[in-house]
């Protein structure tokens, strides 16, 4: 895996997967490789009631009940649909849920403009088609038919952004359970031409609310789905352990060897928390910064200010760096959000600095030298 520059979840987990699947003995819908009871504490980690010989550490930070509720779901005949605001960790939510469930999350299709129907029913192999003619042979299958013919999870990465046309084509999925192939022949005992889900099958799909009238679901689609809303995290103690485990992960990732000051990790979840209260109060778009202020911006800003200081700096991360990646990471209209950070440098950082001290003054500093840089 060291030579992966992202391994998914079921292999990153693999030992831990395999383990827990020796020890489960509970009664498993389907083809699933693990029990329910055992994809949530795979999910969430366990607890010392648990009495389990080995600590399996927390994986993604929520609510409890909404991945209860997305394990129900997926044991269902109905598919599951994650929405909320982009970072909340849905698509991360996601791929757990495909790996723990089916050791295979990457059956994937991306929801852009241009993703079409073949993308989640099939396509061709040309050369094939043209040596052979068409068949199951020359037929190259989509990652939501191999979900189907395996029994196991597909997933649907940005629904929202896909067109009308490919919506209803998911909807005839998740309703019949089926794909036909009208280009073969039936067969003398039929069903040559059509593909079948086998037990096992479901999709996750994710949808981003701030895509609400790109391309809206219809009432059909709807239907076919339980919605699992996933919430920003305000809890400023979730938000910090989810941080810093990402921020954990991107260091050994990278190989850096370098401490996250709590006080600096402090800065940066105030920042952030004074930054979404500026925006809901604000009036109009305008006044709003154009970044979701998420906590995957947040990893983001502190990824980048701790790579600048191990490349640039002193191999440590400085309350100055801090604010440059924050303003840089930030700032992505001018004049707009230019104004917008520098209104909150001096409304609430400067005052701030000079009430508490400690590393806001640098800070301070750092956020208007890169406002100034990049006026």
């Amino acid at each position: 895996m060291s030579d992966l520059l992202r391994a998914p979840a079921e292999l990153k987990y693999a030992e831990e997967l395999d383990w827990l699947e020796s020890i489960d003995d509970a009664p498993k819908p389907f083809s699933w490789r693990l029990s329910p009871k055992m994809v949530r504490l795979f999910i969430l980690g366990s607890e010392r009631a648990d009495g389990l010989d080995r600590e399996i550490p927390q994986k993604w930070f929520g609510d409890r009940s909404f991945v209860e509720r997305s394990i129900v779901t997926l044991a269902s005949d109905r598919g599951l649909l994650l929405i909320g605001d982009p970072g909340t960790g849905k698509s991360w939510l996601a791929e757990l849920l495909a790996a723990a469930i089916s050791r295979n999350s990457t059956q994937v299709v991306q929801g852009t403009a241009g993703t079409t129907e073949d993308h989640i029913k099939y396509s061709w192999n040309v050369s094939m088609v043209i040596a052979k003619g068409q068949s199951r042979e020359s037929m190259i299958p989509s990652p939501i038919m191999t979900a189907m013919e395996t029994g196991t999870i597909g997933r649907f990465e940005e629904l929202t952004r896909s067109t009308s046309d490919v919506q209803d084509a998911l909807i005839s999925i998740l309703s019949e359970k089926y794909i036909s192939v009208p280009e073969l022949d039936g067969g003398e005992s039929g069903g040559e031409n059509i593909v079948f889900a086998k037990p096992g099958f479901s999709v996750i799909a994710t949808a981003n609310s701030r895509d609400r009238g790109v391309n809206d679901l219809s009432s059909a689609l709807k239907r076919r789905f339980n919605f699992v809303r996933i919430p920003v995290v305000t809890n400023k103690k979730s938000e910090a352990e989810i941080v810093r485990f990402r921020t954990e992960e991107l260091l050994r990732r990278h190989r850096i060897e370098l401490d996250v000051p709590p006080t600096l990790l402090d800065v940066l979840l105030q920042s952030f928390a004074d930054l979404r209260a500026s925006s809901a109060a604000a009036g109009s778009d305008d006044e709003k910064l154009e970044s979701a202020l998420s906590t995957a911006e947040q990893i983001g800003v502190l990824e980048d200010a701790i790579l600048h200081g191990n490349f640039f700096g002193e191999q440590a991360l400085t309350a100055r760096t801090l604010a440059s990646s924050l303003v840089g990471s930030l700032a992505r209209r001018a004049p707009e959000d230019l104004a917008i950070l520098n209104k909150y440098l001096h409304g609430v950082v400067e005052p701030r600095s000079k009430e508490d001290g400690g590393s806001w003054p640098e800070f301070l500093e750092g956020g208007r030298d890169a406002i100034a840089t990049l006026s």
